[in-house]
Protein backbone atom coordinates (compact mmCIF):
# COMPACT_ATOMS: atom_id res chain seq x y z
CA UNK A 1 0.00 0.00 0.00
CA UNK A 2 1.18 3.50 -0.85
CA UNK A 3 -1.36 6.06 0.43
CA UNK A 4 0.40 9.07 -1.10
CA UNK A 5 0.42 7.45 -4.54
CA UNK A 6 -3.23 6.50 -4.11
CA UNK A 7 -4.06 10.08 -3.14
CA UNK A 8 -2.19 11.46 -6.18
CA UNK A 9 -4.01 9.07 -8.52
CA UNK A 10 -7.38 9.89 -6.96
CA UNK A 11 -6.88 13.66 -7.20
CA UNK A 12 -5.67 13.32 -10.80
CA UNK A 13 -8.77 11.31 -11.65
CA UNK A 14 -11.11 13.78 -9.98
CA UNK A 15 -9.45 16.67 -11.83
CA UNK A 16 -9.78 14.87 -15.17
CA UNK A 17 -13.46 14.17 -14.52
CA UNK A 18 -14.03 17.90 -14.03
CA UNK A 19 -12.14 18.61 -17.27
CA UNK A 20 -14.37 16.03 -18.97
CA UNK A 21 -17.48 17.75 -17.61
CA UNK A 22 -16.12 21.10 -18.84
CA UNK A 23 -15.74 19.71 -22.37
CA UNK A 24 -19.29 18.36 -22.26
CA UNK A 25 -20.54 21.74 -21.05
CA UNK A 26 -18.66 23.54 -23.83
CA UNK A 27 -20.45 21.37 -26.43
CA UNK A 28 -23.88 21.47 -24.76
CA UNK A 29 -25.17 24.27 -26.98
CA UNK A 30 -24.52 22.16 -30.10
CA UNK A 31 -25.26 18.51 -29.31
CA UNK A 32 -28.05 16.94 -27.23
CA UNK A 33 -27.27 15.11 -24.01
CA UNK A 34 -27.87 11.62 -25.47
CA UNK A 35 -25.30 12.21 -28.18
CA UNK A 36 -22.81 13.49 -25.59
CA UNK A 37 -23.35 10.30 -23.57
CA UNK A 38 -22.48 8.22 -26.65
CA UNK A 39 -19.20 10.06 -27.27
CA UNK A 40 -18.31 9.97 -23.57
CA UNK A 41 -18.89 6.21 -23.40
CA UNK A 42 -17.80 4.95 -26.83
CA UNK A 43 -14.47 6.77 -26.95
CA UNK A 44 -13.66 5.61 -23.43
CA UNK A 45 -13.85 1.99 -24.59
CA UNK A 46 -10.46 1.90 -26.41
CA UNK A 47 -8.77 3.31 -23.31
CA UNK A 48 -10.46 0.77 -21.04
CA UNK A 49 -9.73 -2.16 -23.37
CA UNK A 50 -6.10 -1.05 -23.74
CA UNK A 51 -5.77 -0.86 -19.97
CA UNK A 52 -7.27 -4.32 -19.50
CA UNK A 53 -4.98 -5.74 -22.21
CA UNK A 54 -1.93 -4.12 -20.59
CA UNK A 55 -2.86 -5.68 -17.26
CA UNK A 56 -3.70 -8.99 -18.97
CA UNK A 57 -7.22 -8.78 -17.61
CA UNK A 58 -9.15 -8.83 -20.89
CA UNK A 59 -10.63 -12.24 -20.20
CA UNK A 60 -11.61 -11.13 -16.70
CA UNK A 61 -13.05 -7.85 -17.91
CA UNK A 62 -15.17 -9.52 -20.57
CA UNK A 63 -16.43 -12.38 -18.37
CA UNK A 64 -19.71 -11.89 -16.53
CA UNK A 65 -22.11 -14.03 -14.58
CA UNK A 66 -24.81 -11.40 -14.39
CA UNK A 67 -25.48 -9.72 -17.75
CA UNK A 68 -28.91 -8.48 -16.66
CA UNK A 69 -27.33 -6.85 -13.62
CA UNK A 70 -24.99 -4.91 -15.91
CA UNK A 71 -27.94 -3.96 -18.11
CA UNK A 72 -29.90 -2.54 -15.17
CA UNK A 73 -26.82 -0.74 -13.88
CA UNK A 74 -26.28 0.62 -17.38
CA UNK A 75 -29.87 1.85 -17.74
CA UNK A 76 -29.71 3.78 -14.48
CA UNK A 77 -26.18 5.01 -15.20
CA UNK A 78 -26.95 6.18 -18.74
CA UNK A 79 -30.09 7.99 -17.59
CA UNK A 80 -28.11 9.64 -14.80
CA UNK A 81 -25.35 10.69 -17.19
CA UNK A 82 -27.84 12.13 -19.69
CA UNK A 83 -29.60 14.17 -16.99
CA UNK A 84 -26.26 15.40 -15.67
CA UNK A 85 -25.00 16.39 -19.12
CA UNK A 86 -28.26 18.21 -19.86
CA UNK A 87 -27.95 20.08 -16.55
CA UNK A 88 -24.45 21.26 -17.52
CA UNK A 89 -26.03 23.27 -20.32
CA UNK A 90 -28.42 25.01 -17.94
CA UNK A 91 -26.44 25.61 -14.74
CA UNK A 92 -22.93 26.76 -13.79
CA UNK A 93 -20.35 23.99 -13.53
CA UNK A 94 -19.77 24.44 -9.75
CA UNK A 95 -23.50 24.23 -9.04
CA UNK A 96 -23.92 21.01 -11.01
CA UNK A 97 -20.89 19.53 -9.24
CA UNK A 98 -22.13 20.47 -5.77
CA UNK A 99 -25.70 19.26 -6.33
CA UNK A 100 -24.30 16.03 -7.78
CA UNK A 101 -23.10 15.14 -4.31
CA UNK A 102 -26.68 14.49 -3.33
CA UNK A 103 -26.02 11.03 -4.82
CA UNK A 104 -24.19 9.54 -1.79
CA UNK A 105 -26.98 10.89 0.40
CA UNK A 106 -29.64 9.25 -1.78
CA UNK A 107 -27.58 6.04 -1.84
CA UNK A 108 -27.96 5.70 1.93
CA UNK A 109 -31.74 5.99 1.54
CA UNK A 110 -31.99 3.51 -1.35
CA UNK A 111 -29.62 1.07 0.36
CA UNK A 112 -32.04 1.00 3.28
CA UNK A 113 -35.10 0.60 1.06
CA UNK A 114 -33.71 -1.88 -1.48
CA UNK A 115 -30.89 -3.70 0.31
CA UNK A 116 -32.27 -3.68 3.81
CA UNK A 117 -29.31 -1.77 5.27
CA UNK A 118 -30.11 -0.21 8.63
CA UNK A 119 -29.99 3.57 8.99
CA UNK A 120 -29.24 4.59 12.55
CA UNK A 121 -29.04 8.05 14.08
CA UNK A 122 -25.65 9.13 12.70
CA UNK A 123 -26.35 8.29 9.07
CA UNK A 124 -29.92 9.58 9.34
CA UNK A 125 -28.55 12.87 10.68
CA UNK A 126 -26.00 13.00 7.84
CA UNK A 127 -28.76 12.52 5.27
CA UNK A 128 -30.79 15.34 6.83
CA UNK A 129 -27.76 17.67 6.91
CA UNK A 130 -26.93 16.87 3.30
CA UNK A 131 -30.47 17.60 2.16
CA UNK A 132 -30.30 20.96 3.96
CA UNK A 133 -27.13 21.71 1.98
CA UNK A 134 -28.90 20.84 -1.28
CA UNK A 135 -31.78 23.18 -0.39
CA UNK A 136 -29.31 26.00 0.38
CA UNK A 137 -27.73 25.63 -3.08
CA UNK A 138 -31.19 25.58 -4.67
CA UNK A 139 -32.52 28.69 -2.89
CA UNK A 140 -31.58 31.21 -5.62
CA UNK A 141 -33.42 29.16 -8.25
CA UNK A 142 -36.45 28.62 -6.02
CA UNK A 143 -36.80 32.19 -4.86
CA UNK A 144 -35.86 34.30 -7.90
CA UNK A 145 -38.41 34.57 -10.69
CA UNK A 146 -35.91 36.44 -12.92
CA UNK A 147 -33.76 33.35 -13.31
CA UNK A 148 -36.46 31.74 -15.44
CA UNK A 149 -37.43 28.14 -15.93
CA UNK A 150 -34.11 27.03 -17.46
CA UNK A 151 -32.30 27.19 -14.11
CA UNK A 152 -35.13 25.33 -12.41
CA UNK A 153 -34.99 22.63 -15.08
CA UNK A 154 -31.27 22.45 -14.51
CA UNK A 155 -31.76 21.86 -10.78
CA UNK A 156 -34.41 19.22 -11.48
CA UNK A 157 -32.14 17.44 -13.96
CA UNK A 158 -29.08 17.36 -11.71
CA UNK A 159 -31.16 16.07 -8.78
CA UNK A 160 -32.68 13.44 -11.07
CA UNK A 161 -29.13 12.54 -12.11
CA UNK A 162 -28.07 12.20 -8.47
CA UNK A 163 -31.08 9.99 -7.70
CA UNK A 164 -30.45 7.74 -10.70
CA UNK A 165 -26.73 7.47 -9.87
CA UNK A 166 -27.68 6.46 -6.35
CA UNK A 167 -29.84 3.68 -7.78
CA UNK A 168 -26.92 2.68 -10.03
CA UNK A 169 -24.65 2.57 -6.99
CA UNK A 170 -27.06 0.25 -5.19
CA UNK A 171 -26.88 -2.08 -8.21
CA UNK A 172 -23.08 -1.85 -8.16
CA UNK A 173 -23.05 -2.91 -4.51
CA UNK A 174 -24.93 -6.04 -5.57
CA UNK A 175 -22.82 -6.58 -8.72
CA UNK A 176 -19.43 -6.48 -7.02
CA UNK A 177 -20.41 -9.41 -4.85
CA UNK A 178 -19.93 -11.70 -7.88
CA UNK A 179 -18.41 -9.49 -10.60
CA UNK A 180 -14.91 -8.05 -10.95
CA UNK A 181 -14.25 -4.32 -11.05
CA UNK A 182 -12.90 -4.75 -14.60
CA UNK A 183 -16.22 -6.23 -15.71
CA UNK A 184 -18.22 -3.46 -14.04
CA UNK A 185 -16.11 -0.75 -15.70
CA UNK A 186 -16.09 -2.36 -19.16
CA UNK A 187 -19.74 -3.35 -19.36
CA UNK A 188 -20.93 0.03 -18.21
CA UNK A 189 -19.04 1.77 -21.01
CA UNK A 190 -20.28 -0.82 -23.53
CA UNK A 191 -23.88 -0.69 -22.31
CA UNK A 192 -23.87 3.11 -22.21
CA UNK A 193 -22.58 3.26 -25.79
CA UNK A 194 -25.37 1.00 -27.01
CA UNK A 195 -28.21 2.51 -24.96
CA UNK A 196 -27.28 6.08 -25.87
CA UNK A 197 -27.73 5.19 -29.56
CA UNK A 198 -31.46 4.85 -28.86
CA UNK A 199 -31.61 8.64 -28.49
CA UNK A 200 -30.39 9.20 -32.07
CA UNK A 201 -33.92 9.58 -33.53
CA UNK A 202 -34.59 12.42 -31.08
CA UNK A 203 -32.35 15.02 -32.65
CA UNK A 204 -28.70 14.06 -32.98
CA UNK A 205 -26.65 16.55 -35.01
CA UNK A 206 -23.44 16.37 -37.01
CA UNK A 207 -20.94 18.23 -34.81
CA UNK A 208 -18.39 20.61 -36.30
CA UNK A 209 -14.71 19.84 -35.96
CA UNK A 210 -14.23 21.74 -32.69
CA UNK A 211 -17.29 20.23 -31.05
CA UNK A 212 -16.36 16.73 -32.23
CA UNK A 213 -12.86 17.13 -30.80
CA UNK A 214 -14.36 18.26 -27.49
CA UNK A 215 -16.66 15.23 -27.34
CA UNK A 216 -13.99 12.73 -28.39
CA UNK A 217 -11.61 14.32 -25.90
CA UNK A 218 -14.25 13.96 -23.18
CA UNK A 219 -14.49 10.25 -23.96
CA UNK A 220 -10.74 9.64 -23.84
CA UNK A 221 -10.26 11.78 -20.73
CA UNK A 222 -13.18 10.04 -19.03
CA UNK A 223 -11.61 6.67 -19.82
CA UNK A 224 -8.23 7.73 -18.44
CA UNK A 225 -9.88 9.20 -15.35
CA UNK A 226 -11.76 5.95 -14.78
CA UNK A 227 -8.49 3.98 -14.92
CA UNK A 228 -6.68 6.38 -12.57
CA UNK A 229 -9.59 6.24 -10.16
CA UNK A 230 -9.71 2.45 -10.18
CA UNK A 231 -5.92 2.25 -9.86
CA UNK A 232 -5.92 4.56 -6.85
CA UNK A 233 -7.73 1.88 -4.83
CA UNK A 234 -4.83 -0.50 -5.41
CA UNK A 235 -2.58 1.80 -3.37
CA UNK A 236 -4.80 3.03 -0.54
CA UNK A 237 -7.94 2.09 1.34
CA UNK A 238 -11.25 3.32 -0.03
CA UNK A 239 -12.14 5.02 3.27
CA UNK A 240 -8.90 7.05 3.11
CA UNK A 241 -9.50 8.09 -0.52
CA UNK A 242 -13.22 8.82 -0.35
CA UNK A 243 -13.02 12.41 1.01
CA UNK A 244 -10.78 13.45 -1.91
CA UNK A 245 -13.84 13.18 -4.17
CA UNK A 246 -14.84 16.58 -2.83
CA UNK A 247 -11.79 18.18 -4.44
CA UNK A 248 -13.95 18.22 -7.56
CA UNK A 249 -15.90 21.12 -6.05
CA UNK A 250 -12.72 23.21 -5.77
CA UNK A 251 -11.64 22.25 -9.30
CA UNK A 252 -15.12 23.11 -10.63
CA UNK A 253 -15.07 26.50 -8.91
CA UNK A 254 -11.69 27.38 -10.47
CA UNK A 255 -12.52 26.07 -13.96
CA UNK A 256 -16.01 27.57 -13.90
CA UNK A 257 -14.56 30.98 -13.06
CA UNK A 258 -11.58 30.93 -15.45
CA UNK A 259 -13.16 29.20 -18.47
CA UNK A 260 -16.88 29.94 -18.29
CA UNK A 261 -16.78 33.20 -16.29
CA UNK A 262 -19.07 31.65 -13.66
CA UNK A 263 -18.91 33.35 -10.27
CA UNK A 264 -20.19 31.07 -7.49
CA UNK A 265 -23.00 32.42 -5.33
CA UNK A 266 -22.77 32.55 -1.56
CA UNK A 267 -25.51 29.90 -1.48
CA UNK A 268 -23.33 27.55 -3.54
CA UNK A 269 -20.35 28.06 -1.24
CA UNK A 270 -22.33 27.59 1.98
CA UNK A 271 -24.23 24.62 0.55
CA UNK A 272 -20.93 23.05 -0.54
CA UNK A 273 -19.59 23.15 3.01
CA UNK A 274 -22.79 21.61 4.40
CA UNK A 275 -22.94 18.84 1.75
CA UNK A 276 -19.25 18.02 2.17
CA UNK A 277 -19.73 17.80 5.92
CA UNK A 278 -22.66 15.41 5.48
CA UNK A 279 -20.73 13.33 2.96
CA UNK A 280 -17.69 13.01 5.19
CA UNK A 281 -19.96 12.00 8.09
CA UNK A 282 -21.52 9.27 5.92
CA UNK A 283 -18.06 8.06 4.86
CA UNK A 284 -16.89 7.96 8.48
CA UNK A 285 -20.00 6.10 9.63
CA UNK A 286 -19.80 3.53 6.83
CA UNK A 287 -16.18 2.90 7.76
CA UNK A 288 -17.23 2.38 11.36
CA UNK A 289 -19.92 -0.06 10.26
CA UNK A 290 -17.50 -1.91 8.01
CA UNK A 291 -19.46 -1.26 4.82
CA UNK A 292 -17.30 -2.34 1.92
CA UNK A 293 -16.53 0.59 -0.38
CA UNK A 294 -14.61 -1.10 -3.18
CA UNK A 295 -13.09 0.29 -6.37
CA UNK A 296 -16.48 0.18 -8.08
CA UNK A 297 -17.27 3.36 -6.13
CA UNK A 298 -15.49 5.11 -8.98
CA UNK A 299 -18.65 4.66 -11.00
CA UNK A 300 -20.41 7.15 -8.72
CA UNK A 301 -18.66 10.34 -9.74
CA UNK A 302 -20.82 13.43 -10.40
CA UNK A 303 -19.40 13.62 -13.88
CA UNK A 304 -20.62 10.21 -14.87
Amino acid sequence: MSPLRGMALKLSAVFLFVIMASLIKASSDVVPAGEAVFFRSFFALPVILGWLAFRRELSTGLRTRNPMGHLWRGMFGVSAMACGFAALGLLPLPEVTVLGYAAPIMTVIFAALLLGEKIRLVRMSAVAIGLVGVVIVMLPQLGNEELGTAARWGVALVLASATLRALAHVHIRKLVQNETTSAVVFYFAATASCLSLLTAPFGWVMPDAITASQLIGAGFIGGVAQILLTSSYRHAEAAFLAPFDYASILFALVIGYTIFDEIPTIHTLIGSVVIIGAGVLIIWRERQLGVKRGPARSNLTPQG
